[in-house]
């Protein structure tokens, strides 16, 4: 992987892990940084989001620090200059899921352009 494309990868895998942190996602401003404007989701729970419906969801007051996601298995790809892919798994409360992430460079810098989550098998 060249240095600029190291560069990339990490500036995707911060601000995901940034969303991922409970004083982020609690707060709208801080959400609206990362999120790109065209922004889509099908969350694990087969709902279809987009930049206005998770941003009307942040700071209800459901996220809490106790809310942490467990990551692990996070890695990143650049698919073209400016556009890099990430899959890792969480665990959030004892909810399990793979997720994929497409993260691309505008002039705001690098946000989140579309995610997904789907279930997996607990543990055990």
């Amino acid at each position: 992987m060249t240095d600029e494309n190291e560069r990339a990868v990490r500036a995707a895998v911060d601000g995901e892990l940034r969303l991922l942190d409970p004083e982020v996602r609690a707060s709208p401003a801080l959400v609206s940084e990362l999120l790109d404007p065209e922004f889509t989701e099908i969350g694990a729970s087969g709902r279809w989001w987009d930049a206005e419906s998770i941003l009307a969801v942040t700071g209800d007051g459901t996220v809490t620090s106790e809310a942490l996601v467990e990551v692990s298995e996070m890695s990143g790809t650049v698919l073209a200059p400016g556009v890099v892919h990430l899959t890792y798994f969480s665990d959030h409360q004892g909810r399990r899921a793979w997720r994929s992430s497409l993260w691309r460079l505008t002039p705001a810098g690098w946000r989140i352009y579309f995610h997904q989550g789907t279930l997996a098998e607990a543990a055990g």
